[in-house]
């Protein structure tokens, strides 16, 4: 290795490309589907009366429910304790519901969720596992004027709970790095629409500049994939199954209850003996409040088996791909982000599935492989 003046390598030098992964359909153990809970004014999270009870919602968030998790359940947390309330009813046991369940908590109150599903069957297993905060967070004209500082308050409580996670067994979040792709020198934007829409969806990621990673260029000859342009950058990743073990986990031991129970209508609450639910109930919320404001966005994984050593993401030609623990997720995302929009179809699509596993063998030049 040769050095730079000061005894120091070249960042070209000191740093390690990624090597290939096994990219081939065999080596597909399952394929999910999860229909992101959109809605274009952004996360519902406000108090409402049903009858005796008051209902304190938590849903909403897109593609962005891991994500604002934390920060989501502060908000939400606070309106349901707000006159001294200390037993608290949590319906849904996903990621919106576990973490406001912690949440309640750690600020004295005993918890008790109720659920029909639990992990590995609620919709946030299937999520992609990434920070990624403003993910179909909202629409830019449907907010109010203060969403944005909302928003920025939430994801930056959840980027310091998510620091408290790193490091434990099973790494449940860890650093990783993420390789963006790319035909000509600038960085790859998702293009305009193909169909007109009223909207565009809301971006606000500059605002977290300060505890953003910033991307570096790769010189040509220091990474191995096929296109000739690379940026790295790094980013959270959450290794779903233990990361939800990790909560589930610490709820139990503080005491928490978990009843199984569905739910058909907000009467049903009335059978809780809690005055105060915290409404976390995602895509579900749909179905349950008549809440139509929720828009269904469709996004299917193909899960290959993960591979030792192997802990990174690459993005090319609207294909995503980030290997975690708990298996190695390839997700088409469309060639714009209304790719999936409104389409409320779970069943997998196994041709697509494959067809994305191919495609991702591509993504590294023959030598490497």
């Amino acid at each position: 290795m040769s050095l730079m003046p000061g005894g120091l390598a070249s960042a070209a030098e000191a740093w390690r490309a990624p090597g290939p992964i096994r990219a081939t359909p065999d080596r597909l153990f399952r394929i999910t589907v999860c229909l992101r809970p959109f809605r274009a004014a952004g996360p519902r999270i406000e108090v409402e009366q049903v009858g005796r009870k008051r209902v304190v919602h938590n849903y909403g968030h897109g593609g962005s429910g891991w994500s604002l998790s934390w920060g989501s359940a502060e908000v939400a947390v606070a309106m349901a304790l707000a006159d001294g309330v200390r037993e608290v009813a949590v319906i849904g046991a996903g990621a919106l519901g576990l973490t406001a369940a912690l949440t309640a908590q750690r600020a004295g109150a005993a918890v008790t969720i109720y659920a029909k599903e639990q992990f590995p069957h609620v919709r946030s297993a299937r999520a992609t596992g990434t920070w990624s905060p403003d993910s179909r967070v909202a629409m830019e004209k449907a907010v109010d004027a203060g969403f944005g500082d909302r928003w920025e308050r939430m994801a930056r409580t959840s980027f310091s709970m998510y620091q408290s996670l790193l490091g434990l067994p099973g790494d449940p979040v860890e650093w990783t790095d993420r390789y963006t792709l790319s035909d000509t020198p600038s960085a790859p934007r998702r293009a305009a629409p193909t169909v007109e829409r009223p909207d565009d969806f809301l971006h606000l990621e500059d605002r977290l500049a300060d505890i953003s990673p910033r991307p570096v260029e790769l010189a040509p000859g220091t990474h191995g994939f096929a296109a000739p342009f690379v940026r790295r950058n790094s980013s959270l990743t959450f290794n779903v199954a233990d990361l939800a073990h990790q909560l589930m986990t610490d709820f139990l031991i503080a005491g928490g209850r978990i009843v199984p129970m569905e739910f058909h209508e907000p009467g049903d609450l009335s059978a809780l003996k809690q005055k105060v639910v915290i409404n976390c109930t995602g895509y579900g919320a749909r179905a349950l409040w008549r809440d139509e404001s929720i828009v269904p966005v469709r996004g299917q994984i193909a899960w290959l088996i993960p591979e030792p050593g192997v802990t990174y993401g690459v993005y090319y030609h609207s294909l995503s791909m980030l290997a975690r623990r708990d298996g190695i997720v390839v997700q088409e995302t469309g060639a714009d982000e209304w790719f999936g929009y409104n389409d409320a179809n779970e069943e997998p699509d196994r041709a697509a599935a494959e067809a994305s596993v191919r495609q991702l063998a591509g993504f590294w030049a023959p030598a490497a492989l």
